[in-house]
């Protein structure tokens, strides 16, 4: 019981870290619009910071559906199929959205370090860019754990 407060919790606050990527995307946005037409000039690297977390908040989003499996599924063959084999089909769809998202986040932390040890920066304020690179690795990587917890620990709903 313990622990499914705790996963709900947390899968909560991966949800609203999520969320909270996305309001700063929409609050740039509507910044840059506003200082474009209202002012004839733009906000430094908008458009870089924009994108980079806009990878932010997806992959944080993606770790948010990873344990509740709210994500889209086509499941004509799974409604078709008695309660045995549905779990099974379940089991195996976790399977493989666990390796999914585990070679996925081993590839993006590689990505990280060579970007770190590129030194990439935004073209205007220099910023660099590797750690909005670890974030958007962290929500995967949180995507990757989640998933496997929900093998072990899968929610109530199910």
């Amino acid at each position: 019981m313990r622990i499914g407060r705790a996963l709900l919790r947390l899968v909560d606050w991966v949800d609203g870290a999520a969320g909270v990527f996305l309001a700063i995307i929409a609050a740039l946005t509507f910044f840059s619009v506003v200082v474009r037409y209202g002012f004839r000039t733009v906000i430094p690297d908008g458009f870089d910071v924009g994108r980079l977390l806009l990878g932010i908040a997806v992959f944080w989003g993606i770790a948010g559906t990873a344990y509740r499996a709210d994500h889209i599924q086509v499941d004509v063959l799974w409604s078709a199929l008695p309660r045995g084999p549905r779990r099974f089909l379940d089991g195996f769809a976790s399977l493989l959205t666990l390796g999914s998202l585990s070679v996925f986040a081993w590839v993006m932390f590689r990505q990280v370090l060579s970007v770190q040890q590129s030194h990439q920066t935004t073209f205007d304020l220099q910023i660099p860019i590797w750690p909005f690179y670890a974030v958007a690795w962290a929500g995967i990587a949180l995507a990757a754990v989640l998933t496997l917890v929900r093998i072990f620990f899968p929610p109530q709903s199910d």
